[in-house]
């Protein structure tokens, strides 16, 4: 390993042991590099490694400290590698947010109330009504966002908008087919909804597995490239 790795495996065993906790102050550089072994230049690209992660954070005239090292925070700093997927790699990621995004159906299922049923009612409505390509997608990301928000994981959130944010980069509705594929989402949404409004758990998860796959079967007909 380089001097860099020695650093940053060094530090974030530091954090993972709970030697520097949440919120915790770093000690001072020179008391660190003698430690691990290592030259300022390397620790401090270490430093910047952690923090493009959402570990570390640079206080300016205090010092280095480690974050509250939130689940969501640290999930969210997935989409700097996430976001990079090629469709194949996003593909293999459909299983994991089948189970979650179904999972979360259920979970809005068991806790709707009449805020949510509302927002979702509205969403579905609005989503039927435009042709708009661009107002379509951004309805449908806040459709599944909503119901994700209903189960109350922040973590879960984070993590599916990690997904989903890739997800969006291969868009269909703009397809020569893309208005045929958006009835058929539309549709889909609409199932979903009925299902969490009408407080069913189980068909709220079927209909959110289904329409997850869908759009998985999707990508793997029509191939679409990124288009960011």
């Amino acid at each position: 390993m380089s001097a860099v790795d020695d650093a940053f495996h060094g530090l974030r065993r530091m954090i993972s042991t709970g030697r520097l906790g949440a919120g915790r102050k770093f000690p001072a550089e020179a008391e660190l590099c003698d430690e691990l072994g290592v030259s300022r230049g390397s620790l401090r690209e270490a430093v910047r490694m952690l923090a493009a992660l959402g570990v570390v954070e640079s206080r300016h005239g205090s010092g280095v400290y480690v974050t509250a090292l939130r689940p969501e925070e640290l999930i969210g700093s997935l989409r700097l590698t996430v976001d990079l997927l090629p469709l194949s790699g996003l593909l293999e990621m459909y299983e994991v947010r089948r189970v979650l995004e179904a999972h979360a159906a259920s979970q809005a299922a068991a806790r709707v109330d009449d805020e949510l049923r509302t927002e979702l009612l509205a969403l579905c409505a609005a989503m039927e009504a435009t042709d708009d390509v661009e107002e379509a997608a951004t309805l449908d990301a806040l459709f599944h966002t909503r119901i994700a928000r209903a189960g109350g994981s922040p973590t879960l959130v984070a993590f599916l908008d990690v997904l989903r944010t890739r997800s969006r980069s291969y868009q269909m509705f703009g397809m020569p087919d893309g208005p045929t594929i958006m009835r058929t989402s539309n549709a889909a949404h609409r199932t979903i909804a009925d299902a969490i409004v009408g407080r069913d758990p189980a068909a709220a998860a079927t209909a959110a597995g289904a329409h997850v796959a869908q759009t998985e079967a999707w990508l793997r007909h029509y191939r679409p490239g990124p288009t960011t």
